[in-house]
């Protein structure tokens, strides 16, 4: 993929991985501008030192989003089986986003996704990811 950065004087070119994905904005003078662009490996790289002292959770991580939070198009990835599945963690929102909300936090957005993960998991262990279980409770001995 080839993504053109434009400022006042010139225009660039820059090579962004196929994985690469990010957020295209406008700016002020009407031109498009990267706002954000990373790859699934610092997702990855993300949710591996949020959870660095919880490693099931890194597991969870894997198998529910296969630590993808954004798709190449800039929306945020949704559930298969069930759409209300938000973000890396896979937060539904139809169960969770009145609580994430009260707590001031966008399941949308990548940190506030994890963070949301991690209040859920201080209050109910993995139950809440319990279906992927047949994923993720393989590689448990793994991580101990």
């Amino acid at each position: 993929m080839i993504l053109a950065l434009f400022t006042a004087s010139t225009v660039s070119t820059v090579s962004l991985p196929e994985t690469a994905y990010g957020r295209i904005a406008m700016n002020e003078e009407g031109a498009s501008v990267v706002r954000e662009v990373a790859s699934i490996k610092n997702t990855e790289a993300v949710v591996r030192s949020y959870f660095a002292d919880i490693p099931v959770m890194i597991e969870v991580s894997r198998c529910e989003s296969t630590f993808r939070h954004e798709l190449e198009d800039g929306s945020v990835l949704q559930g298969r089986v069930d759409p209300a599945d938000t973000g890396v963690m896979q937060i539904n929102k139809r169960y969770h986003e009145a609580t994430a909300v009260a707590m001031e936090l966008d399941l949308e957005d990548l940190y506030d996704n994890m963070a949301y993960a991690r209040y859920l998991y201080e209050r109910q262990g993995t139950q809440p990811w319990s279906a992927s279980m047949p994923c993720w409770g393989n590689t448990l001995a793994a991580n101990f």
